[in-house]
């Protein structure tokens, strides 16, 4: 058995903690923002393969989120980071228990390096044809995801991330947007 090329996604492989995070989300008569401290765990899972023609380097990951203030847990996901070597392509599949299911993609190349510093962008829009999002009855009449873009930056040590989530809610389109800075545990 040959070793797996994980390509970009090496670098994510292992225990992250933040406490720098910052969630910007709505409400109804405004915005809210909330401190978080988090931890994310990407175990490497090998290479998968589709329809004997497509492999790729799988990692699974879970996200647990946490109140600054309260230490009480307000976002648990979990999900997929999966490249194609063959073109490229990322995917990062995700499910929160909200009744909500996104396929983000974008590409991103190999590093030449491990020690290299990697930018990986993946998006989705509802609707779209290739990366798109599912979302219960409930969430499409009440909380609608429009759009979901997230940026990963992953070298030196220290994982940086910014997601900015487009929601049709409360009457009105709000930018949900979280970010933090973490480091390998």
């Amino acid at each position: 058995m040959s070793e797996v090329n994980y390509g970009p996604l090496a670098g994510l492989i292992g225990v992250w903690n933040g406490d720098k995070g910052i969630d910007i989300a709505p409400e109804p008569k405004g915005t809210g923002e909330t401190d978080y401290f988090e931890t994310i765990t990407f175990t490497a899972i090998g290479d998968v393969t589709n329809a004997s023609k497509q492999t790729l380097s799988v990692l699974h990951y879970s996200q647990i989120v946490s109140n600054k203030a309260s230490g009480d847990v307000f976002h648990h996901e979990s999900g997929y980071w999966m490249w194609d070597p063959s073109d490229n392509t990322i995917m990062h599949s995700l499910v929160i228990p909200r009744g909500v299911a996104v396929l983000a993609g974008g590409t991103c190349a190999a590093p030449s390096s491990v020690q290299d510093t990697v930018t990986i962008e993946v998006k989705a829009t509802d609707g779209d044809k290739d990366w798109n999002i599912a979302q219960s009855p409930f969430m499409q009449n009440n909380a609608k995801t429009t759009s979901f873009q997230h940026s990963v930056t992953v070298g030196n040590g220290k994982l940086s991330y910014s997601e900015t989530t487009m929601l049709d809610i409360y009457g009105r389109v709000f930018e949900h947007t979280d970010a933090n800075e973490l480091t390998r545990g």
